[in-house]
């Protein structure tokens, strides 16, 4: 039995030897990268409407709420004002008046064309029959038309969408006066950006059309795999607060909260770097380590992981040669 534990451990001395020369010799060279610079963007609508009242009144029915989708032209609310349902009311009442009035006047004249054509009256109290009908007529008409007009600002109760979107705020309730112009919701376009806000020494770095990175969701830092890439839509030419605004465009921003932070990393220059595989890097006890090519155990300082490599502060010098499996 012990000779047949010797024989195996002698013949597995050469596959472990063989999986010793796996090891892949890198030679580290102190290359241009771009130089990231991190700052925090937030998630804006390209477009919001303000959706306000026509009239002033009481909103008497209010159809959404804050994450509703609205359709363009759908109504969103009511706005009522009882006092132009009163006018309507009075006006129609005028109407039937004036139509009274305008039988009456009718039946005059036919009766004058009738007499005249006896010969019993004259031509001069026909016409005036004639211009009584038609001020009747006419006043009639003019009293339709403003029961027309009161109709029509009693249809601008009604708040519609101006497009598509989702609705952002809606701060008002049902049985609350508003007056003309007040806001009744807020409604954002399916489309979204980044705005982010670039410190003023960086300013001349950035330019529209250029690829910026995009961390994950949220404001904690994230590896170079999860990051994606958008590209810079606007920058306002104006610096505020010692800071200049841009617009980032970026797929997939359609799920994300309005005001939701997350990273992106803009080129600000060129700076030298030394980068290694990451599986020449190991930890022992806290600390990352490199094996060199005669054995050598060096500690080193990492920093910024992109891709498959991660970059090298302190501990490794232009033209050393480690080890890597």
């Amino acid at each position: 039995m012990r000779k047949r534990l010797i024989l195996g451990l002698l013949s597995a001395m050469p596959m472990i030897c063989g999986s010793a020369s796996l090891a892949s010799e890198i030679t580290v060279r102190a290359a241009p990268v771009d130089d990231l610079k991190s700052v925090i963007a937030t998630v804006e609508p390209v477009h919001v409407q303000t959706l306000r009242a026509r009239i002033g009144g009481t909103i008497s029915a209010l159809k959404v709420k804050e994450g509703d989708r609205v359709a363009a032209g759908e109504e969103v609310a009511l706005v009522t004002d009882q006092k132009l349902y009163l006018q309507i009311q009075g006006i129609d009442q005028r109407i039937q008046s004036l139509q009274a009035q305008r039988d009456k006047a009718r039946a005059d004249l036919d009766r004058a064309q009738d007499l005249l054509q006896h010969g019993v009256t004259t031509k001069v109290l026909r016409d005036q029959a004639r211009t009584a009908f038609d001020v009747a007529e006419k006043s009639l008409a003019a009293m339709r038309s403003d029961r027309g007009v009161v109709e029509q600002q009693a249809s601008e109760g009604k708040v519609l969408a101006a497009g598509a979107g989702r609705v952002l705020t809606v701060p008002v309730s049902v049985g609350r006066a508003v007056m003309p112009g007040e806001t009744i919701a807020t409604v954002t376009e399916d489309k979204y950006i980044l705005r982010l806000q670039l410190p003023e020494r960086h300013a001349r770095f950035i330019r529209a059309g250029d690829t910026v990175q995009i961390g994950g969701r949220g404001v904690e830092e994230s590896g170079q795999d999860a990051r994606t890439s958008g590209r810079v839509l606007l920058v306002y030419p104006q610096i505020q607060g010692g800071r200049v605004v841009a617009d980032v465009e970026v797929n997939g921003l359609g799920d994300y909260f309005v005001g939701e932070r997350t990273r992106i990393y803009v080129p600000t220059g060129k700076r030298k770097a030394i980068f290694v595989p990451r599986a020449a890097v190991y930890r022992r006890a806290g600390v990352d380590f490199v094996r060199l090519k005669d054995g050598a155990e060096i500690v080193v300082q990492t920093g910024e992981a992109r891709g498959k490599e991660i970059e090298v502060l302190s501990g490794l010098r232009d033209g050393d040669v480690v080890t890597a499996p």
